[in-house]
């Protein structure tokens, strides 16, 4: 994984990004559009592919909107996710510390993420990169806080 790197979303890379997979019972924690876009503008969304050489291995959409009534959303990974083969070799990492600079250089000092806990969802890969759940919103979800 010594050749990461991002690439915003576009024509030329968005069939790559889709076609990478998840394993199995993990798009059940893909939160819906809708639901994300009751508290942002996901048109406006910081999108990027990331990639190792020509394989897509990531894609994370982040929002970064001071204005955002919702503290959690202000700057917020929106929807994160590393393909199945990929887990577990350092992608996900890259993919927050990512965010967190862009995040840091338009002025926030952290970053927050909104996941299910399960088994099989999330929460144990967002502790692990260093976001401390301070709460939880009002579908039962926890709400991480990154400091940057």
């Amino acid at each position: 994984m010594e050749n990461l790197r991002l690439e915003e979303l576009s024509a030329a890379n968005v069939v790559a990004a889709n076609s990478m997979t998840l394993k199995r019972g993990q798009e059940a924690f893909l939160a819906a559009n809708a639901r994300l876009e009751e508290f942002v503008n996901t048109q406006s969304a910081w999108q990027r592919v990331i990639f190792d050489g020509d394989e897509p291995v990531a894609y994370v959409m982040a929002n970064f909107d001071p204005e955002v009534d919702r503290e959690e959303y202000r700057s917020s990974i929106l929807r994160m996710y590393v393909a199945g083969e990929a887990q577990r070799r350092g992608v996900g990492s890259f993919t927050v510390e990512q965010v967190a600079k862009e995040a840091k250089r338009l002025g926030f000092d952290s970053v927050y993420a909104v996941w299910e806990e399960d088994e099989l969802g999330p929460g144990a890969f967002f502790r692990a990169v260093g976001f401390e759940v301070i709460g939880e919103n009002e579908y039962g979800e926890a709400i991480g806080r990154k400091s940057i």
